[in-house]
């Protein structure tokens, strides 16, 4: 596919995808334009960078649809000066549009493979606020601190305490809750030291991420 075809898909994706999805922040869209989505999926799936789908990344894992990468970073409102947590880095197409709003991301990643891919990919493009760790941040990553943004690219059936914790005073937190078929996109944002305001933004299906902690089962 020649560059010019890459151009035209990115453009559709926006216009076609993006912005019907209710994604109107024009620093998003603009991000949308430029960062090279297709440099971020496997080679062999290229060409299908830009559909409304998710893309194997192997190891289990998946590429969140262009349209719910963007509401995701737009729900966050990221300013210059954030300190944000990614958990779950995947391939780094996420975790470059974050670096590019935000001061310094911090990216974890249970899967080694995924981290070294995305620690490539993220060097190559000159992406150079972005610290990775490999770990599993699925309850948290306190060891970074706190946090003005946090971006759950995979769903969790019960949101652990651990990620509420992490937000600073005003820091917003975007997660999918729920199990299959019935999931919903959340928008949790601290407002005090023992207060968080919580927003149900749109239903929606994505994988869990790995270790997900369980909901209790009843008891008789």
């Amino acid at each position: 596919m020649a560059d010019l075809n890459f151009e035209k898909a990115r453009f559709n994706m926006v216009e076609q995808q993006v912005r019907p999805w209710e994604v109107l922040d024009q620093r998003v869209l603009d991000l949308m334009l430029k960062v090279p989505r297709e440099d971020y999926v496997l080679p062999e799936h290229r060409a299908l960078a830009f559909c409304d789908m998710e893309l194997p990344l192997g190891h289990g894992q998946v590429m969140l649809p262009p349209r719910l990468a963007a509401r995701m970073v737009q729900a966050l409102r990221i300013q210059p000066e954030d300190s944000v947590l990614e958990v779950g880095t995947g391939s780094g197409y996420v975790t470059a549009l974050l670096a590019a709003l935000g001061g310094q991301v911090f990216s974890v990643e249970i899967v080694p493979e995924l981290k070294a891919l995305a620690e490539k990919l993220l060097g190559e493009h000159g992406v150079e606020n972005v610290t990775l760790d490999e770990g599993d941040a699925v309850e948290g990553w306190p060891r970074r601190g706190t946090y003005d943004a946090i971006a759950m690219t995979g769903s969790v059936p019960v949101l652990p305490d651990g990620l509420k914790q992490g937000l600073n005073i005003g820091g917003r937190l975007f997660v999918v809750v729920g199990e299959a078929p019935v999931m919903e996109a959340l928008l949790i944002t601290r407002v005090a030291d023992d207060e968080w305001l919580r927003e149900s933004l749109f239903e929606t299906v994505i994988p869990p991420l790995t270790n997900a902690p369980r909901p209790n089962g009843f008891e008789f």
